[in-house]
């Protein structure tokens, strides 16, 4: 799995085929209003802030803990993964 950290919506993570991890809770009307420069997944962390290394601890867990991510917008929350299929 190939994995692009952006807080933009860039046209290169789905030409390079990466899911894109973010923290901008706009991504959710961006991704289901347009049919556009979508990535084959999209995960939006929604933790509190912590200490950069606790938080690169809490995304590699996150990341390792599935393989169902593309074709996915998930939601990351501290107790919860929610995870909905992105339009085709």
């Amino acid at each position: 799995m190939r994995i692009l950290a952006d807080e933009n919506f860039p046209f290169s993570a789905r030409l390079e085929d990466r899911i894109l991890v973010t923290f901008d809770k706009d991504f959710a009307g961006l991704v289901f209003a347009s049919s556009h420069n979508r990535a084959p997944g999209i995960l939006l962390f929604r933790i509190p802030m912590v200490t950069p290394t606790d938080l690169a601890a809490k995304d590699l867990a996150t990341l390792s803990s599935r393989t169902d991510w593309s074709g996915h917008f998930s939601v990351i929350e501290e107790d919860r993964i929610r995870m909905i299929p992105l339009p085709k």
